[in-house]
């Protein structure tokens, strides 16, 4: 780590100096009427999606384009005139003009890329989930701090106003007391296929620059972009990709933020009916507990029953919506951008309707003029720990060593709501036709957690465990223990 001079710059010689930047940081001071020069790296479906959205906002200029795709830099920069393009992402961070950066890369380089920007004395808007791991969240927090950036997490439903109006009406006690919630995503995938032999990164992909942090492993996926999700070496998953929308929504409503990481977590599930390449599952459900109100989560990947089309209504339960907060005398049900509340019969009672979030980007704009994180409704911190839930629930998941046994799964946790999840689990097996005897369904271990250090304790302290807190990083690309 260099200690910071009064200018920016990089040292260039090659990866091994990666994270050697220098930082500008608190000194500097965005008027109010300064243009805001943003870089944008990573430039799939979401990167080129959010640069188009930052554009729409009066004194944001689209400067840097980054991707080691160049055709994807290529299809960008005709849409911004005077912009820059750049296969790696050093060129966006170490440039003078460009104040701050939005990452949307593949999971495994949002921390080390939110770092070297921070370092550098950008401010950063990264994509959800903000981490690839507990540990390096926590970095990407210090960093922010340190070089006095701001750091948005890229959870737009924190800027729905629709929220407060959420949380003041069940703190009206209308409904009684919260029993539990139950969270869900219930998203149609398919399989990604399996080769026989390695799939060979396209031509035209820097696939060193692609890889970055994670480890150069074989892969036997049929599609190169996209399918990492799926993959833990450079994902985290439907749990962790769509997952910290989710938690971040329970954090945010019924926690107000005062939770900050569970107590104790077990996750069980399977990639089930697939023979792919793929290593996340698409059957997962997750519980966490609080110490407080008991929260369950499914994650759904395969059709409510079997045959059905990705356009046809998925419901389980009470809704397709992904938060199911269940009160004494009703329940809310809702997901981005609004929702019900209703008695225990099913009877509506009030709906609330937001706007998903679309100023989520303004948000992040108007903290970079005021320079204060408290303004942003994402600050880093928030995002790491809402993320950091759901990192949690695959380690669990992880580090299963037995197969699944009902039985044994329902006596892990005493909550009329966990044996709804598993009778769910069954039930849904069943409608799919699937014989869970013949899948590979594993039921992870119960793992307590120190939610002010960040990592497990007692005999689930393992170092199994404690190794998944963090992760392998490839020479030249490691996060160091100081940012």
């Amino acid at each position: 780590m260099i200690k910071p001079t009064p200018r920016r710059s990089f040292l260039k010689t090659g990866a091994a100096a990666a994270g050697a930047f220098t930082a500008l940081s608190a000194s500097r001071v965005i008027g109010a009427n300064d243009t805001i020069n943003m870089g944008f790296i990573g430039l799939g479906g979401r990167g080129a999606g959010s640069a188009s959205w930052f554009n729409k906002i009066d004194g944001v200029r689209v400067m840097g384009l980054c991707d080691p795709d160049p055709q994807r830099v290529d299809q960008n920069k005709k849409k911004y005139e005077g912009s820059f393009g750049a296969k790696d992402l050093r060129k966006i961070i170490e440039n003078d003009d460009i104040d701050a950066v939005c990452i949307s890369t593949c999971n495994h380089w949002h921390a080390l890329a939110a770092i070297w920007a921070a370092q550098a004395g950008k401010d950063v808007y990264v994509e959800k989930p903000v981490s690839h791991n507990v540990w390096e969240g926590r970095k990407m927090v210090e960093a922010a701090r340190k070089y006095n950036v701001i750091m948005q997490g890229g959870t737009q439903q924190r800027s729905d106003p629709v929220q407060d109006e959420i949380k003041a009406f069940l703190d009206s006690g209308e409904l009684g007391k919260i029993k539990y919630a139950r969270l869900n995503r219930y998203g149609l995938r398919g399989s990604i296929g399996k080769r026989n032999t390695p799939l060979k990164p396209p031509d035209n992909v820097d696939y060193d620059l692609w890889l970055g942090p994670a480890q150069d492993l074989p892969m036997y996926r049929e599609k190169f972009h996209y399918d990492w999700h799926w993959i833990w070496n450079t994902g985290n998953g439907e749990l962790g990709n769509w997952g910290p929308h989710i938690t971040d929504d329970l954090r945010n409503i019924v926690f107000r933020d005062g939770v900050k990481l569970p107590k104790r977590v077990v996750s069980g599930g399977g990639r089930l009916a697939w023979d792919d390449a793929g290593e996340s599952p698409n059957t997962h459900f997750v519980y966490f507990d609080t110490g407080d109100i008991p929260v369950i989560m499914d994650v759904h990947n395969l059709p409510r029953q079997k045959g059905m089309r990705a356009g046809d209504v998925y419901k389980r339960r009470r809704t397709g919506g992904f938060m199911v907060i269940e009160c004494e005398d009703g329940y809310y049900a809702g997901g981005r951008g609004g929702g019900s509340f209703y008695t225990q019969e099913g009877k509506a009672i009030k709906k609330f309707k937001g706007d998903g979030g679309g100023n989520h980007a303004q948000n992040f704009i108007d903290a970079c003029r005021s320079r204060k994180h408290a303004d942003l409704k994402a600050d880093i911190e928030e995002i790491h720990y809402s993320s950091a839930w759901c990192h949690l629930g695959n380690i669990s998941y992880q580090l299963a060593q037995k197969d699944y046994k009902r039985k044994r799964a329902e006596k892990l946790v005493d909550h009329q709501a966990w044996s709804d999840v598993i009778e769910d689990f069954h039930n849904h097996m069943q409608a799919n036709e699937i014989d869970i005897a013949n899948e590979k369904v594993m039921l992870g271990p119960m793992l307590n957690i120190d939610g002010d250090k960040e990592t497990f304790t007692g005999d689930t302290a393992t170092p199994e465990a404690l190794a998944m807190l963090r992760r392998e990083y490839r020479k030249g690309f490691e996060i160091n223990d100081e940012v």
